[in-house]
């Protein structure tokens, strides 16, 4: 990489996670807290205030992305962001469920990926771009383990409210980054050919990673709607989950360096992506045994090994699509993958709090382990993506060809 495209990618990436942030955060600790608010008594309910994210961020996806077109990426960003920031706050102050419903709902309504995703495409070369889309992956992952650790600690101290502010608090201070952390944006191709939803829409090897990250962010926010219920079961006080968190999540990390990377080099990238669904499948019928008496122990090798696959699908599943999606329909494409994630955010809260409701925690991980399978089914087939050429090979290629 470039200097310019280093930094296009880690303060891109920066906005990006604490956009994520804002959904991690109150995660492993919205369903306990959120049940002290009038109207939380139904997990149906709760479950409805955590995903609504989703779907409204699902809606708008598209068209903040194709707005990002006309009117510039970082414009978009900016509005976005203060969107997101007035969500946060408005989910702060709440003092009802449905208070908390509208901040979340407005919160989403910030639907910068797409227009961060494509500015980070439009900042970087072909042969860098799949560790700069790696990198994005990378820091919703890291968001991810940051929230389960720094949640339960958080909310003792400053209740759901507070962890609200803060998230609000982050999106503000993401504008300064835009505006001066993330380079210039390049000049536009006007006669560059656009991609259409239609085109996208018939790919294939696209359509297998866009079903893949809608169940992988349905099951993952369907698991906590019963995992924080489960470690206060086994008899860890919610301010103390990061005990169990903390290390599942560091290891995991140390694992997914020590495997993804140098497999990936090796040419064993499905076979890693294979295999990190199934170590997920495995993990939702692990949950689904201890659930009726679950001991801290169980649950924090589950967790670690639950870590250990998600990290990776998350690291891979942003850098395929920039590989697979044709360069023309590179925009078309990441919104449409970006909206299916959001779609799978408001599933698994949604749907997850109606199931923990009317079949229990066991149900509920044997529904994450089925929608996990047919994940496994679908992406069987797939194929490692080619390495694209460099500018150089390409060039050496040329000279070769006319000689």
């Amino acid at each position: 990489m470039t200097a310019l495209e280093r930094r296009a990618s880690v303060s891109l990436a920066m906005i990006f996670a604490a956009r994520m942030l804002g959904l991690f955060l109150v995660l492993p600790v919205f369903a306990l807290e959120a049940a002290r608010y009038p109207g939380g008594d139904d997990p149906a309910r709760v479950g409805l205030a955590m995903g609504i994210y989703g779907l409204t961020q699902a809606v708008l996806q598209i068209p903040f992305g194709l707005a990002s077109d006309r009117f510039g990426r970082k414009r978009v960003i900016i509005v976005g962001l203060l969107v997101f920031a007035a969500g946060s706050l408005l989910a702060a102050a709440a003092t009802t469920l449905t208070g908390l419903v509208a901040g979340r709902a407005l919160q989403g309504a910030g639907a910068v990926s797409a227009a961060v995703t494509a500015l980070l495409a439009d900042q970087t070369r072909d042969e860098v771009r799949t560790k700069a889309m790696a990198l994005v992956g990378a820091s919703i992952g890291l968001m991810f383990a940051v929230s389960l650790v720094a949640a339960p600690l958080l909310v003792a101290q400053i209740g759901l409210g507070g962890l609200f502010a803060v998230t609000g608090a982050l999106a503000l201070s993401c504008i300064a980054v835009v505006l001066w952390g993330a380079p210039p944006e390049p000049a536009k191709h006007k006669n560059m050919p656009r991609g259409r939803l239609s085109e996208v829409l018939s790919h294939t090897p696209l359509l297998r990673l866009d079903v893949g990250v809608f169940i992988l962010h349905a099951v993952q926010l369907a698991m906590w709607m019963a995992i924080p219920a489960l470690m206060v079961q086994a008899g860890l006080a919610k301010a103390d989950h990061w005990q169990v968190y903390l290390p599942a999540v560091l290891a995991s990390f140390v694992v997914m360096g020590a495997t993804l990377f140098p497999l990936e080099r090796r040419g064993y990238l499905r076979a890693v992506f294979l295999a990190a669904i199934g170590v997920v499948v495995l993990v939702q019928f692990g949950l689904m045994l201890v659930a009726p008496s679950p001991s801290l122990a169980a649950l924090a090798v589950l967790l670690f090994v639950f870590f250990c696959g998600f990290n990776v699908l998350e690291a891979t599943q942003p850098s395929l699509v920039s590989r697979i999606a044709p360069p023309h329909a590179r925009g078309a494409s990441l919104g449409v993958y970006n909206t299916l994630q959001s779609l799978g955010f408001f599933a698994g809260g949604a749907v997850g709090g109606w199931l923990s409701k009317s079949v229990g925690a066991q149900g509920l991980f044997m529904t994450c382990a089925a929608l996990m399978l047919v994940w496994l089914v679908v992406a069987w087939p797939m194929k490692a993506p080619r390495p694209r050429k460099s500018a150089e090979e390409v060039l050496a290629d040329e000279a070769q060809a006319h000689t």
